[in-house]
C-alpha cells in the first residue's frame, strides 16, 4: 500500500498520527462488539447460531482488549513492540474465526455472513496498522 493511500484513508501525512487513528478505530469497533456480545448474548446468539456463553465470554475479552488498544491509541507515540502484539492478535482472530466457522460453529445464515465479514474488518485493522506502523519507524 501506498503511503498516498495510507494517507488518505488515515486523513494525515503524519504516520504516527495514521496508527494512532486506526487503533483508535479498532478499539471502539471492537469495543462495541464486545459489548454488544457481553450485553446481548442471548438473543445475539440465538441470530448467529453461537452459544450464548461463548458470545458472553468473547464479549468480556473483547471489551477488555478494546480498552487496551485505546489506551495505546491515546498514547503520543505507541510503544513498537505493543503494537505488534495488537497487529498479530488481530491476525490470528481472523483466521481463527475463519477456522471456528468451518471446523467448530454451525451457525445460522447470519452467522455465515457476520463471521467472515468481521474476520474480514479485523485483518483489516491488522493490515492498516501493520503499514501505518512500519511507516512511522522509518
Amino acid at each position: 500500500m501506498s503511503q498516498a493511500l495510507l494517507t488518505g484513508l488515515a486523513r494525515t501525512t503524519r504516520p504516527q498520527s495514521a496508527l494512532r487513528r486506526f487503533l483508535a478505530l479498532d478499539a471502539v469497533v471492537t469495543g462495541a462488539n464486545g459489548i454488544a456480545y457481553a450485553v446481548a448474548s442471548g438473543p445475539l446468539g440465538e441470530f448467529l447460531g453461537i452459544d450464548a456463553g461463548l458470545l458472553l465470554a468473547l464479549g468480556v475479552l473483547l471489551t477488555a482488549y478494546a480498552a487496551g488498544v485505546a489506551w495505546l491509541a491515546a498514547r503520543p507515540q505507541p510503544p513498537t513492540t505493543a503494537v505488534k502484539v495488537v497487529v498479530d492478535i488481530n491476525a490470528l482472530w481472523a483466521v481463527l474465526s475463519v477456522v471456528a466457522l468451518v471446523g467448530w460453529l454451525e451457525p445460522t445464515t447470519a452467522g455465515l455472513v457476520w463471521t467472515p465479514l468481521q474476520a474480514a474488518t479485523v485483518a483489516g485493522f491488522a493490515a492498516l496498522q501493520w503499514i501505518a506502523l512500519r511507516a512511522s519507524t522509518t
